[in-house]
């Protein structure tokens, strides 16, 4: 690799091995072009790029400039080095760094390119952070690894529309077997090969391939290139990339991920008659080495680390793996290396080889890589292979192979492992990590001399021995792996073309990491994540023209590359790297070794002890003696860096346990007594003492008294003025509700999905479970909420009144006893399928270690692992009614590449702003950590986020006085004292001030003063945040003696919070917060920090980890100076800050500046804010004073600069006011808020002004604050602002004052003011908290990146996984949290020790769980609010899914019925008697409710009163206004589409077994005479329905249906075959009858329109179709039915004649069929109990419902039935009286449900032209022919309202297109050849709308005169509801009532056939006027009907009076000739 921008490959030897020395190398100068020498050239390198001209520029360009090398330095070809003015070159580094800034994924112009290759300026800069998949997972084996693969694209991308996938084929069509093509000339490039694939599929044929041959091994089976270059031979498709891609295009059909190595056999050569013939076996033998075949079931093992996973060679144990390169200082590995293979320890023995001494095929030296150790049981394998190609070659000659086998015996050695949280972790690795040659002793007295342990980073190559004390020294190979990583990154890049990229020379890498090292400040440490940057960006920079060559996008033009410049070599990276460091004050030294890396060392050891690196911060060294590779290490031996790296190696187990060593073993007495040196009058225990004796016995303490004082008026008048902490009651936000929503919509889209994996409608109620961490606070945190939130109520799992132990059965802590509760709940959900129970598993981020990890080491925490050992278990995994919810605000670790939660199921908390629109409005602002981050920026008063310089100074110091004690017990020991000498200072011992820092005064202050300012004594709650236990209690005893001794009890508790353990407080704290919450029970204690609110404290709050605990709004001050800063985990960081997290009220804007506290603690704003009285200070103005950069960071985030409050301080010991100038003592008023101290700052903008402004009155503060504040104070704030100015200060800013009263006597206006927004809880509400942080946090959680992206956001996200490579684009601040989860889940990988790790190898490719989501949102949000309003939600859901919307409509025109005719005498029989039934009348009056509005039919025992018939409803409004009940679903329903169940999953055809539902389509053809031709229908039958049908033998034509005997009786099935006639209600349709029969076998055919076939078809694939000819797509349900019955009786006849050769009489085979609407739901039965005798009228019933098999068998029983002729039941209502029920059978109209016996009513036909009321007219047909029709009415149906389909499918609209306007019924007719607009609609659907609503026109005398209906002959029309009708039957022998005794008032003729003639019309009697209507098909017709019946011998006709349907002439229009009686 050049430093230039060009690849300059080292050449390789004969054999692939190293070469020894390049010949241009030998001399140790770069080969140079010949107009300028080398050392001109570096001389001015060495001055441009020293860091002392650097650090000239801002400092956020430091880290970039460790680039510049890499840019082309020595590419300068002709150029004039040395003679380049600095202007120019200043303006050229500037504008690069801008650029790279400003640009996240550009990479930038390099500085040297843009100043000496101006011909280069047209190279556009390379689009950098696509995602490039890495291909080396080509070369893996098949077996272990396969777990480690990205999901398989060949299975995701279906073969593209229309090609070809026959088998040997290309998908071209090309035939490309070699037995076809063997003689064909093919067309080969240059570098390609011939090949032979073998496909699973045709096992005895070899598929032609062309391969480029870079990609196929050698003979030896070696240095085959990764990835795939081929060309199809077939088609001739050139340049497929991926071997994925190419096996698609030739359909090799692969199940399992396709590989090179498992595919391409054997090389194809041409025989002596240039035929192609299979030759040799292509020599794949390297992979096999490389996939390490093994002891079956060796690969499945979860718990190793495959090795070539994703990118980086993998490691020795010792060595973190692939892309361990944590974000934490180099080597703060919180798992630590080990961890990554928890059981190697005793897996690696003596005996294994590191390559070096083991037999021939050895890997590259470098990588001691080779085989991750196995435990020993299975043998570890010596020879691990040829090496990964991108190595420069290898052999097993190598001079530094020497030692190889020792170098693993001691790399073993030196993991010495300590069991943590179930993970082996390595305590800080003192042993060398790979050794060779002579030993190095470390000296005996190091880490005295020193003050800290120097941690060496092994480098390349070689490592020697350490001996001696090596407990003061670290090892730490992570710099090592991130070497390897970065070696790794030209693979990726490969696949883009068949150039090999070198990757970064190791040269480059070293010299590039001492550029790094030179650039970093005093205080700052290296991140592991920054060098990968750097070696990313120069690698990037220097492959520029390649990569652009290969990316996918079209080349752009672009000058040839400069020649090659020769890389730089080994020797002259010694001088390299002493240039670079030649100019950085000392702060890295380079040691150059002859011979080895030991002689480095034992000189740097040397040079320790002699002081001379006193000012060194890193030493370099590096061993150049083996010419062709380099050995190097880097030590940190700055104290402050050594420090924090080494003990960030510590895991947080080993980091407690030395904390608790060092408290036991005394070892910290040490600093107690360095601090008590420090106070000139001794001990602060002494003068505590002191002050304690003079104080006893009279509380002479101002602040005693003030609280004395402050309480009476509390216990006198039992009602505080104050009543801001009430507690908030449980309401839910806008923001909850649409999460809850977006949660209940992710569950319903897995139900949806036709996996089946979750059936929403089997599920009756919900219930819960919610696991959260054992955390006693957050346990009973949880339990309030599930309470209060009524959701248990609402969910129906508990009764009124619920207890919080009821409660508790819902909650589970995940401790010991939590596996027992766990069993009841997955025992609950075994045994109630119904029951849908949702798992929560909130603060999911804790505890992601892997069971199997815990099983190894069992004898650690028991409930380590938990979560995976409970929430993963297979019964939880497998249960069809579990889903799995987990929350957390972290849920980075769970977005991994094995992560089981699908991306589709995340949900994300939304955004509040979506282009700057407030999407969800609520009065409270969350407050986060964006806004915490935001408030530094300059514009903002003082900074949320501090941090204690004067504090760390102190913590450094001493850090170097006592090395040996971890900085976590210096930092804790240093900030109690802080506090110690704080409280003293403020309870009147004032010179200790000087003891404390600025923050921890004012945080002291505050504390004790806020209660003074409240009329109820509230305070303020301090967050002392101390992660480590043993500590924790150390802080709190001592702050406990401090606060006693200053008796100070009463003031502020002091309350030590600990995961384990409740909360206790003290009897006079407890009493306080009882009478602030109105708590009259006297065993009320405080257990959730919630209920603190208003209490003045200091919770100390311990745990390594928050669990999610929620703290007050009364929280003021979030003190985090403890937190572990080497752990610098995205996660961890996000935590900690997490707990600052709140809501403020936003009724008053929180803008810039209207941040806490007040601006003028800044020194320079205090003189510049004293006299402003007019003054407008604006923001532009007030940021300049603070800092010259406008958006630099606020210059006031540390003590030093910002705050003269504490030491301006005004209480005197006795707490009188000392008389200060106003000006200083208003630099108090800014830290401690004046009137209720802290909580306002953070929480109240608007009223803190107006407090200030009324101390102090600077308008200036208003100004600078929201514009919006409400105005009132105003006035009085300008006429009292002179006169408060000289009081109030001693009571609102000097914060330690005894009440005095000076607010009282000023001004009247100023005690209103000041009263108003006195208490601290009221201000909390409107400030956030102030947050401390240490230094070194500060400034990563401060610091942006070129996007703008904070640089927490780019840490590792998380402990538990792992970078899966270094080659990965940078996160960007514009990605959503979508888009932030997708970049995890391609670029982590989990740790072996977390519990998805193994999850890849459970056989799925995706390995996503189905139940499963995440749902992910800032801490302290409202998450736990969302998720219980998501169950209540669900639930209501649930209870929906099983209801269902029924008509419920009382039957009409039930008076019209005649009582005395209406008997039926056997009451109780359960079937009509045939002779009683003959005698029964037919009612002709419809009863069904949906024809309330169709004329009325009289017969001859019906007189209407006109007035008894109205219009009711306008008939468009049918479907609106009809009423309906909603009924629960019973266990007998007929279901739609969306229905899945486990029972009915064949039934529907969608068991995964079935998918092969094949079906076949039939075509059926009989003769119609009627329609005059034969009609050809088709069925579609599915496989599974053959067996109903006969076909012929031979042929396999379709026969007939079967059908069963009338004698057969058989409960087994159902006789009648069901047609069910169906439009537009594919989805909606009740066509699943499974539950309805009870799982009886039933035929069941759906009668499907033909252009709706395909649909029809895929939603039920399972269902046999009748599919009707396309002539009926725009025909009605008449057709439907006409086709259905005519179907049966042609198929009944075939039976028959069937059957009878079997010997069966034709009677005896069974004639009825069923005609079922596709919304019959439920069937119910009448139950009843007779109570007087047969007759009387006393009796009860009871309706229930049966399942539809229950109706039909009991019908299909009945004795006689073939005798009726139609039979249907009631449709069902609520108010369905007794008298309907009584009697048991009724003689009328049957509808929607109805048994039809096709062999009676083989004469009588449906009108197949009918759109509406067809069955009306069918069943007066059936009537009029003489048979019966029969309704059971103790049957009855429930339809379910659908509103989509159906008879509302038929649109009327017009033909002229482009014509909006709606088409009324009048315009459905017009004059015939008018130029009326035409209609696309059926004319008879015209005709019958027109008359329905239009009659009138043509029956003017009907209207409303019942007793003179139309008479209607052969039909019957619905002519609307205020029109009656006579229905008469011309046919001979018909049955038709007397109308003797009626006169007409008109006749109705439609389609009237031969039968009416005119003799018959003379028998009817017309009144005068009455009106006549003709319809027919045509004129013609008319005219001729007018003729055949004599019309006008009675009837008067106009030429007028004739019209049509608005139809055109092709679409067939009726006509109609109206004419008057005379």
């Amino acid at each position: 690799m050049t430093l230039g921008g060009t690849v300059c490959d080292r050449p390789r030897g004969p054999a692939g091995g190293r070469r020894a020395v390049s010949e241009k190398g030998t001399g140790g100068l770069l080969r140079l072009t010949p107009d300028r020498s080398f050392h001109a050239r570096l001389h001015f390198l060495g001055a441009a790029l020293s860091p002392t001209s650097l650090l000239r520029q801002p400092p956020r360009c430091l880290v970039y400039l460790c680039f510049l090398p890499t840019c082309g330095l020595l590419q300068m070809g002709n150029s004039y080095a040395g003679q380049l003015k600095t202007t120019r070159f200043e303006e050229v580094l500037h504008n690069s760094i801008e650029a790279s800034l400003r640009s996240n994924s550009l990479v930038p112009r390099p500085v040297f390119s843009q100043l000496y290759l101006e011909a280069e300026q047209q190279l556009s800069a390379l689009e950098g952070g696509g995602r490039v998949d890495n291909e080396e997972e080509e070369e893996e084996g098949e077996g272990a690894l396969e777990q480690s693969c990205t999901p398989n694209p060949y299975q995701l991308h279906p073969p593209p529309e229309g090609s070809c996938t026959t088998d040997g084929f290309c998908q071209a069509g090309k035939d490309l077997r070699l037995v076809s093509i063997s003689s064909e000339a093919i067309d080969v490039p240059a570098g390609f090969l011939l090949v032979g694939a073998k496909s699973p599929s045709l096992p005895d044929h070899l598929l032609v391939c062309a391969v480029d041959k870079r990609f196929l091994p050698d003979d030896n089976g070696h240095n085959a290139l990764l990835g795939f270059s081929g060309n199809c031979v077939g088609c001739g498709k050139k340049g497929f990339c991926y071997f994925t891609e190419f096996s698609n295009h030739i359909n090799l059909k692969l199940t399992t991920q396709p590989k090179k190595q498992k595919h391409l056999k054997y090389y194809l050569i041409r025989n002596a008659q240039g035929a192609l013939t299979k030759g040799p076996l292509i020599c794949w033998k390297g992979s096999e080495f490389r996939s390490r075949q093994m002891p079956a079931g060796a690969g499945s093992s979860s718990l190793f680390l495959p090795l070539e996973s994703a990118g980086p060679p993998a490691p020795f144990p010792s060595e973190p793996g692939p892309g361990v390169n944590p974000s934490i200082p180099l080597g703060a590995l919180q798992a630590g290396p080990a961890s990554d293979h928890p059981a190697l320890t005793a897996a690696v023995g003596p005996a294994v080889f590191n390559g070096k001494d083991s037999p021939k095929h050895q890997p590259p030296v470098k990588t001691h890589l080779s085989a991750v150790p196995r435990p020993s049981a299975l043998g570890i394998l010596a020879n691990a292979g040829p090496p990964k190609k991108r190595h420069k070659g290898w052999s097993a000659e190598s001079p530094s192979a020497a030692g190889g086998g020792n170098r693993a015996k001691c790399e073993s050695a030196g993991l010495t492992c300590v069991p943590q949280v179930g993970l082996v972790g390595p305590a800080s690795v003192t042993f060398p990590v790979v050794a060779s040659g002579e030993p190095v002793s470390v000296p005996d007295n190091l880490l005295k001399i020193c003050q800290a342990k120097p941690v060496i980073f092994k480098g390349h190559g070689n490592f020697p021995y350490l001996c001696g004390n090596l407990n003061d020294v670290v090892v730490s190979p992570l710099l090592y792996t991130c070497y390897q990583n970065s070696q790794s990154i030209s693979r990726a890049y490969e696949q883009y073309g068949a150039s090999t990229m070198q990757p970064i020379s190791e040269e480059m890498q070293l010299l590039l990491t001492v550029y790094y090292l030179v650039q970093l400040a005093a205080d700052q440490v290296p991140l592991m994540e920054d060098l990968e940057q750097i070696f990313l960006r120069s690698w990037r920079e220097s492959h520029l023209t390649e990569i652009r060559q290969y990316q996918q996008a079209p080349p752009q033009p672009f000058p040839p590359a400069p020649s090659a410049v020769a890389p730089v070599t080994s020797a002259q990276l010694p001088w390299l790297a002493g240039l670079a460091a030649s100019s950085c004050n000392n702060s890295v030294h380079v040691i150059e070794c002859a011979y080895s890396l030991a002689e480095g060392l034992s000189e740097m050891f040397r040079l320790l002890i002699e002081g001379k690196l006193a000012k060194t911060n890193y030493v370099v060294i590096i061993c150049a003696c083996r010419s062709p590779a380099i050995d190097s290490c880097i030590a940190v031996t700055g104290k402050y860096q050594a420090r924090i790296l080494s003990e960030s190696l510590l895991t947080p187990a080993e980091y407690q346990k030395e904390v608790n060593y060092e408290l036991v073993t005394g070892k910290v007495d040490s600093l107690g007594a360095f601090f008590s040196t420090l106070c000139p009058e001794g001990d602060i225990d002494i003068l505590l003492d002191k002050f304690h004796q003079e104080n006893q016995g009279h509380s002479s303490s101002s602040l005693t008294a003030s609280s004395v004082t402050k309480s009476a008026p509390l216990d006198v008048s039992g009602t505080p003025a104050c009543t801001s902490s009430q507690l908030e009651g449980h309401s839910i936000r806008p923001f909850q509700l649409a999460v809850a929503q977006k949660l209940l919509s992710h569950v319903c889209s897995i139900a949806d999905s036709s996996t089946q994996n979750l059936d929403l409608g089997s599920f009756e109620k919900v219930d819960f479970l919610i696991c959260i961490p054992p955390s006693e606070v957050t346990y009973q945190q949880t339990l309030f909420h599930v309470w209060h939130s009524g959701v248990l109520l609402e969910l129906g799992l508990e009764k009124e009144h619920v207890t919080k132990q009821r409660v508790e059965q819902y909650v589970l802590k995940l401790d010991a006893e939590a596996q027992t509760k766990f069993k009841v709940f997955l025992q609950n959900s075994f045994q109630n399928p119904h029951t849908l129970f949702v798992l929560i598993h909130d603060h999911a981020h804790w505890d992601l270690v892997s069971s199997a990890v815990h099983n190894l080491y069992s004898q650690s925490d028991p409930s380590v692992g938990l979560v995976d050992r409970l929430l993963n278990c297979k019964e939880v995994k497998e249960a069809p009614n579990i889903v799995t919810l987990h929350v957390t605000s972290f849920p980075y670790a769970l977005q991994t590449q094995h992560t089981l939660i699908s991306p589709y199921n995340e949900i994300h908390w939304p955004a509040s702003y979506s282009n700057g629109v407030d999407l969800y409005p609520e009065n409270k602002k969350y407050f986060g950590l964006s806004e915490f981050i935001e408030s530094t920026l300059s514009g903002h008063s003082l900074p949320l986020l501090r941090y204690d310089s004067s504090f760390e100074a102190m913590v450094t110091a001493l850090g170097k006085r006592f090395p040996r004690l971890h900085s976590a017990v210096i930092r804790t020991f240093v900030l109690v004292q802080h506090y110690a000498a704080a409280l003293m200072a403020v309870s009147g011992l004032s010179h200790m001030k000087s003891y404390t820092s600025v923050e921890t005064l004012e945080i002291t202050q505050n504390l004790l003063s806020a209660p003074k300012q409240c009329p109820c004594g509230h305070g303020l709650m301090v967050l002392l945040r101390v992660p480590c236990s043993p500590l924790a209690a150390v802080a709190y005893e001592r702050l406990a003696h401090v606060r006693a001794r200053l008796a100070l009890e009463e003031h502020f508790e002091i309350i030590l919070g600990n995961p384990s353990s409740g909360i206790s407080i003290g009897k006079h704290f407890l009493k306080q917060l009882k009478m602030w919450q109105k708590i009259e029970d006297a065993e009320w204690r405080p257990q959730t920090y919630l209920e603190l609110e208003g209490l003045p404290c200091i919770l100390i709050f311990s745990g390594v980890d928050p669990h999610g605990e929620s703290l007050p709004r009364s929280l003021r001050y979030c003190d985090l100076r403890l937190i572990n800063s080497s752990c610098l985990v995205r996660t961890a960081l996000e935590q900690e800050l997490g707990l600052a997290a709140s809501f403020v009220s936003s009724e008053v804007p929180l803008e810039k500046g209207a941040r806490p506290e007040a601006l003028e603690s800044d020194a320079e704003k205090l003189s510049s804010t004293d006299n402003e009285d007019e003054e407008l200070v604006t923001e532009g103005s007030t940021s300049e004073k603070r800092s010259p950069v406008k958006r630099e960071r606020s210059r006031s985030h540390d003590s030093a600069s910002s705050s003269l409050s504490s030491k301006a301080s005004s209480s005197a010991p006795g707490g009188e006011p000392s008389a200060q100038p106003a000006g200083p003592s208003q630099g108090e008023q800014a830290r401690s808020p004046q009137p209720c101290g802290p909580s306002e700052e953070g929480r109240a903008p608007g009223e803190r002004k107006r407090a200030r402004a009324a101390g102090r009155g600077p308008p200036s503060v208003i100004s600078r604050h929201s514009p919006g504040l409400a105005p009132q104070p105003d006035p009085g704030l300008k006429s009292c602002q002179r006169s408060i100015q000289g009081s109030v200060p001693s009571s609102s800013s000097q914060l330690s004052s005894s009440g005095s009263s000076s607010s009282s006597t000023a001004a009247p206006a100023g005690p209103l003011v000041l009263q108003a927004t006195q208490c601290s809880v009221t201000r909390a509400c409107r400030q956030p908290p102030v947050v401390f942080l240490p230094k070194l946090v500060y400034d990563v959680v401060t610091s942006t990146d070129s996007s703008g992206l904070p640089k927490a956001a780019s840490l590792l996200p998380s402990p538990a996984v792992m970078w899966a490579s270094s080659f990965r684009p940078l996160l960007s601040k514009t990605m959503t949290s979508t888009e932030q989860s997708l970049y995890y889940r391609q670029w982590t990988v989990p740790r072996p020790s977390h519990m998805d790790y193994g999850n890849r190898a459970e056989g799925r490719v995706d390995g996503f769980h189905p139940r499963r989501l995440l749902l992910s949102g800032p801490p302290q949000i409202g998450k736990t609010g969302a998720y219980l309003q998501f169950l209540s939600i669900l639930s209501r859901m649930l209870i929906r899914l099983t209801e269902v919307d029924v008509y419920d409509e009382e039957e009409s025109n039930i008076h019209l019925r005649d009582e005395a005719d209406w008997q039926y005498l056997q009451l109780t029989d359960p079937w009509p008697d045939l002779e009683l039934f003959k005698k029964l009348p037919f009612d002709y009056t419809i009863h069904d409710p949906k024809y309330q509005d169709a004329s009325l039919i009289c017969s001859h025992h019906q007189r209407i009163k006109s007035e008894d018939r109205g219009t009711h409803r306008k008939p468009d409004d049918l479907y609106v206004r009809r009423q309906t009940a909603r009924m629960r679903l019973s266990k007998y329903a007929a279901y739609n589409t969306y229905h899945h169940c486990e029972q009915c999953h064949q039934y529907m055809g969608s068991h995964p077994r079935y998918q092969l539902y094949e079906s076949t389509l039939h075509a059926f053809a009989f003769s119609y005479s009627m329609l005059g031709e034969e009609i050809q229908l088709h069925f579609i039958i599915p496989k599974s329905k053959e067996h109903h049908f006969v076909f012929s033998q031979p042929g396999g034509q379709l026969e007939s249906m079967r059908l069963p005997l009338v004698t057969d009786k058989s409960h087994e099935y159902i006789k009648s075959p069901t047609f069910t006639p169906t439009t537009g209600r594919h989805e909606h349709g009740l066509f699943n009858l499974y539950h309805a029969m009870d799982g009886a076998s039933h035929l069941h055919v759906l009668v499907v329109k033909e252009y709706e076939m395909a649909i029809y078809k895929k939603y039920w694939p399972n269902h046999i179709m009748l599919v009707l000819p396309s002539i009926f797509n725009s025909a009605g349900v008449g057709a439907a039915h006409f086709l259905i019955k005519e179907l049966s009786y042609h198929n009944l006849e075939l039976e028959r004649n069937r059957q009878e050769e079997l010997g069966i009489k034709p009677q005896d085979i069974w004639p009825f069929i069923v005609i079922s609407d596709d919304s019959c739901v439920m069937w119910n039965v009448v139950d009843m109990d007779g109570g007087g005798g047969e007759r009387s009228r006393e009796f009860s019933w009871t309706e229930r419902n049966v399942s539809l098999k229950h109706i039909m068998q009991h019908i299909e029983a009945a004795p006689n039935i073939t005798h009726y002729a139609l039979i249907g039941l009631r449709k069902w209502s609520s108010k369905t009286g007794s008298r309907e029920v009584r009697e048991p059978f009724s003689r009328c109209h049957v509808h929607d449900f109805i048994i039809l016996n096709v062999d009676l009513t083989q004469n009588v036909q449906y009108n197949q032209n009918r759109f509406m009321c067809d069955d009306v007219d069918f069943n007066l047909r059936v009537h009029s022919a003489g048979l019966l029709l029969c309704r059971f009415n103790r049957f009855s149906v429930m339809k379910k309202q659908i509103a989509v389909g159906g008879h509302r499918s038929f649109h009327i609209t017009s033909k002229v297109s482009g014509n909006p306007m709606a088409v009324v019924p009048s315009q459905y007719i017009c004059a015939p050849d008018s130029k009326h607009t035409f209609l696309a609609a059926p004319a008879q659907l015209l005709l019958e709308k027109f008359l329905q609503h239009h009659s009138h026109r043509f029956f003017p005398l009907s209207l409303k005169n019942h007793g003179h209906p139309v008479l209607s002959v052969d039909c019957y029309l619905n002519l609307g509801s205020q029109i009656s009708v006579c229905y008469v039957s011309s046919r001979p022998h018909s049955l038709n009532i007397s109308c003797s005794d009626f006169m007409f008032s008109g006749l109705l003729l439609y389609l009237c056939d031969s039968f009416v003639g005119a003799g018959f019309l003379k028998k009817f009697h017309f009144l005068k006027g009455a009106t006549l209507c003709v319809i027919c098909q045509d004129r013609n017709s008319l005219r001729q009907t007018v003729v055949r019946l004599e019309l006008e011998d009675e009837w008067q006709f106009r030429l007028r009076d004739e019209f049509q349907t608005a139809n055109a002439k092709e679409d067939r229009p009726l006509f109609f000739l109206t004419g008057r009686h005379i």
